[in-house]
């Protein structure tokens, strides 16, 4: 048998980290302002003027964590100057002055920008403030100065106070579209309580508690306490939105696997950021709940894996059983996982939480991670056959792998007594 790492350990986390930033690093840096957001297998860019708003923020996100999580690595000053370069595209190219929002596709070619797509996501606007929050907490003080504006603009544009939630599109004049969506306020969550910990501002933490209570409670009980996807603009559940449309990253249909996961960490993150919170909190017991469901519905039970998606045999709004509707594996639902896993069996002191956590890393492990050059592979069939060369177009940049695994690392920390675990 082949001798496999001590996925808890924290040397194994911190290398795999390590060698995943190795995978972009230098090669990744645009002189002329940004980074390049395609990249095939072996490193090859592939495209190197497309700039899309998902990538140009999560690059800050890598970038200031891996400064910020390893100071003494002789790369660390490196890591925060493309962090730094990162966020000045995002703030002098993405960023509109006219509208005051940010594009959310270009072409960038000789230093000059030409806007592909205008729409306004309330999704982007969640990894600008992201990638803000995330400076600030590395050490890039003027971050605070757009992590307060992002703020401003998302109240300003999508808040929707009787619904609790903010409203997901707009045209590049701000009028609002009718398609409501929850994965932009998941990604809102996640960036106010990334906020809240950089800043200390109540009102951050208020924030990502309702959009939480929002999704994983009201909203969830029309959904058979799961979170649906997509939704009218009175926030009813829209049953058939995309149904037939499996080639859409942003907007995919049925229950996502990775987003009841991902959810599940999130309440466990609310939960710990919030003072007296009781022992036995809602919060737990959603988390709880939404990871059991990811894992009956959507572990491949043939191939290892989590599945992408699943969905009622029948009518979603009445049909209880549960089936495959993408049996294609994503990374990001496999990192996610893992890092919920993590957080649930810190929290519980359940050992079947570790088993599980112990079961997707091992997956990822044989499948997904690219022991020859780096990184992680996007996106695997059914039977963990590879797709496309393609390992990290736009939007994917190992921001879910990176981020799981510091998710971990600070969980065991915590575990530890608060110990450092740095090498």
């Amino acid at each position: 048998m082949k001798h496999l790492p001590d996925f808890r350990s924290p040397a194994f986390l911190r290398e795999h980290l390590l060698q995943t930033m190795a995978f972009y690093d230098e090669r990744v840096i645009d002189p002329s302002g940004g980074l390049y957001h395609f990249l095939r297998d072996d490193g090859t860019v592939y495209d190197r003027h497309t700039r899309h708003l998902v990538s140009s923020t999560r690059y800050v996100f890598t970038f200031a964590n891996a400064a910020r999580h390893f100071p003494e690595h002789p790369q660390a000053a490196k890591w925060l100057e493309t962090a730094r370069h990162a966020l000045a595209f995002v703030e002098n190219v993405h960023k509109d002055p006219a509208s005051g929002g940010y594009t959310w596709l270009l072409h960038w070619e000789g230093g000059k920008k030409q806007v592909v797509d205008a729409t306004q996501h309330c999704y982007g606007l969640a990894f600008v403030l992201l990638a803000h929050a995330h400076a600030l907490q590395a050490g890039i003080s003027e971050a605070r100065r757009g992590l307060d504006a992002t703020i401003g603009l998302m109240e300003q544009r999508f808040w929707q106070a009787e619904a609790g939630l903010y409203a997901d599109e707009a045209a590049p004049d701000w009028q609002l579209r009718p398609y409501r969506g929850q994965n932009a306020n998941m990604h809102a969550c996640e960036a106010m309580l990334a906020a809240y910990e950089a800043t200390g501002d109540a009102f951050c933490l208020n924030r990502a508690t309702t959009l939480a209570e929002s999704v994983t409670q009201r909203l969830a009980a029309q959904a058979h306490g799961l979170v649906w996807e997509h939704y009218h603009a009175d926030w009813s559940p829209d049953w058939n939105y995309n149904r037939q449309d499996r080639s859409n990253i942003f907007r995919p249909w049925g229950f996502q696997t990775g987003h009841l996961t991902e959810w599940a960490k999130l309440l466990l993150t609310l939960e710990r950021l919030t003072p007296d919170a009781p022992e036995d909190s809602w919060m737990l017991h959603r988390a709880r709940d939404l990871f059991a469901a990811a894992v009956q519905s959507g572990w491949d039970r043939h191939h290892s894996g989590l599945v992408y998606g699943f969905a009622p045999e029948g009518d979603p709004a009445t049909d209880t059983h549960m089936k495959v509707c993408d049996g294609d594996k994503y990374h990001w639902v496999q990192a996610e996982s893992m890092a919920a896993a993590a957080a649930l069996a810190e929290r519980t002191h359940d050992g079947g939480y570790w088993d599980w956590y112990d079961r997707i890393w091992l997956y990822a492990w044989e499948h997904f991670v690219d022991h020859q050059h780096g990184a992680w592979f996007r996106i695997l069939t059914h039977d963990n056959r590879k797709l496309t060369d393609q390992k990290s177009p736009a939007g994917k940049v190992d921001y879910h792998n990176m981020g799981a695994c510091y998710e971990v690392l600070g969980a065991l920390e915590r575990l530890n007594g608060g110990a450092s675990i740095a090498a």
